[in-house]
């Protein structure tokens, strides 16, 4: 493997996810797609979809995937632990984690904390779920490393 290309995320209200992603914490809009091909169901392994998909992009190129399936809606769960099996986070490194807490708060985001410095003063941290319940993490690097 050479690097991560993204990472996705089904959404179910992507007007909603847009503006957490995009207004709140600052991705850029890249691309807007919506598809439908048998292409599309044959790699999804999925009968007649119609998906649209926004790929959103942070500053340093990397980008995430929002993906709005209009033919296969499924339910938010927010009964996910950070310790359970599979995918846990989504981890953002941030220059001001304060900064970025009140911000967040003020747009009605809720904190598993506040902001936290690890154990070896390394790291400011803090997680926090998306408007759908996705972990997210914040990390802002306090010192180099070694």
């Amino acid at each position: 493997m050479k690097v991560i290309r993204h990472t996705g995320i089904v959404v179910k209200d992507l007007k909603k996810m847009m503006h957490f992603y995009r207004d709140l914490l600052g991705f850029k809009v890249i691309k807007k797609k919506n598809e439908s091909s048998r292409y599309v169901d044959t790699i999804l392994m999925l009968k007649k979809v119609k998906v649209t998909t926004v790929k959103i992009a942070a500053d340093d190129g990397s980008f995430i995937e929002l993906l709005y399936f209009h033919s296969h809606p499924r339910a938010i769960s927010f009964d996910r632990k950070l310790c359970d099996t599979g995918i846990s986070h989504i981890a953002f490194t941030a220059a001001d984690v304060e900064k970025e807490y009140r911000k967040l708060r003020k747009n009605g985001i809720q904190f598993n904390s506040v902001p936290q410095i690890s154990p070896d003063r390394y790291a400011k941290v803090v997680f926090f779920r998306d408007p759908e319940g996705n972990f997210i993490e914040l990390v802002e690097v306090l010192k180099k490393n070694g």
